[in-house]
């Protein structure tokens, strides 16, 4: 489930947070990230989702 959970984060990060977290503060957290550079939010994805 994680690799299914890292392909999401490389497409969407976002989505990839989601389903790891839920709506908390890492997900609005990736929202922002994304917004400003699509690689930070990459990273910030597969981060969170390499910690749990």
């Amino acid at each position: 489930m994680d690799i299914l959970r890292i392909i999401l984060a490389i497409l969407l990060p976002p989505l990839g947070v989601f389903l790891q977290v839920g709506l908390g503060l890492h997900f609005w957290l990736n929202i922002l990230l994304t917004i400003l550079g699509y690689i930070p939010g990459i990273v910030h994805a597969v981060w969170i989702i390499a910690r749990r």
